[in-house]
């Protein structure tokens, strides 16, 4: 009997976890931090028997998953995680970039229009963005948590026919690392070009051609400073080879963001393989491949 070829996923909805519909009782900030990490390793364990192809072991992890309450509680975990008093609305960082260059004077009659936004894995329609009245937002989520939030696949959304369903900004937080293949997450990255407008819309309003269009990214931290595959470097290089060139970055503990400003530069084509970068036992194998 021949061995069937493991196909590469082509949706989001594989990586993941689906959202809940009801919020539960609160909890702590100690629970909420080790729900989420105990749910990512387990979760990168089976990711590693299924490809494998460690039926066992594979259905074993499910257990363990189900035995912690199960993606439930996990996403329940990480709505308590992005709460404002625990300092979750990445959001928040972004505005902290682009305000100086979004306000107007007061004495300016004339109020520019908002900024199209595409929100890509959106939990809440109550964010930083969305009460700053600069942007007009559009939200997609695999699983729509309220209304006001489509639910749609990005890798499956279509692509614009035209200028006016295309965006001044795409909003990726906390979405590429639960893409569970290293190329779909080069394939998502590429994908967002095709949604931005061309550069030099607004050239002829300075303030607004110095960040758009542009792509918020945000990932764990570990993603990128202690990956076996992936460092600061290698991400610009990335990045660089898709048109886009680095506004602004800021990393925590936790999280790193970065403000990504589509340029007037081609698509160069470059390979990016998954070569080791980092040597270590107690490094991660997140990885980005653009073929």
């Amino acid at each position: 009997m021949t061995k069937k070829k493991k196909k590469t996923p082509m949706s989001l909805s594989s990586g993941r976890p689906p959202l809940v519909t009801k919020q539960k009782k609160s909890m702590t900030r100690t629970a909420t931090k080790f729900l989420i990490n105990k749910h990512h390793l387990l979760e990168k364990r089976k990711q590693q028997a299924i490809a494998k192809g460690d039926k066992a072991e594979e259905e074993k992890i499910s257990a363990e998953i189900e035995a912690l309450g199960g993606l439930e509680y996990y996403q329940q975990a990480s709505l308590q995680g992005q709460r404002r008093d625990r300092g979750g609305d990445s959001s928040t960082v972004l505005m902290q970039w682009l305000y100086p260059r979004l306000a107007y004077p007061k004495t300016d009659t004339t109020e520019p229009e908002p900024l199209r936004m595409l929100e890509i894995g959106a939990l809440s329609t109550e964010n930083a963005c969305s009460e700053s009245g600069h942007f007009e937002i559009e939200r997609i989520d695999l699983r729509s948590q309220e209304e006001g939030i489509l639910q749609q696949d990005f890798m499956q959304r279509p692509l614009p026919t035209d200028s006016s369903e295309k965006f001044d900004i795409l909003s990726l937080s906390l979405v590429l690392n639960f893409v569970p293949d290293a190329k779909l997450r080069g394939d998502m990255l590429r994908r967002t070009i095709e949604f931005l407008h061309q550069p030099g819309r607004y050239v002829s309003t300075p303030d607004r051609a110095h960040d758009f269009p542009s792509l918020f990214l945000v990932l764990p931290a570990p993603c990128v400073t202690n990956s076996r595959y992936l460092t600061e470097e290698h991400l610009v290089c990335i990045m660089s080879s898709l048109g886009y060139s680095q506004v602004a970055s800021k990393t925590t503990k936790r999280l790193v963001y970065y403000l990504w400003k589509r340029d007037s530069r081609q698509q160069t084509g470059e390979q990016f393989t998954k070569k080791e970068l980092r040597s270590g036992s107690s490094r991660n194998n997140f990885a980005i491949i653009l073929k």
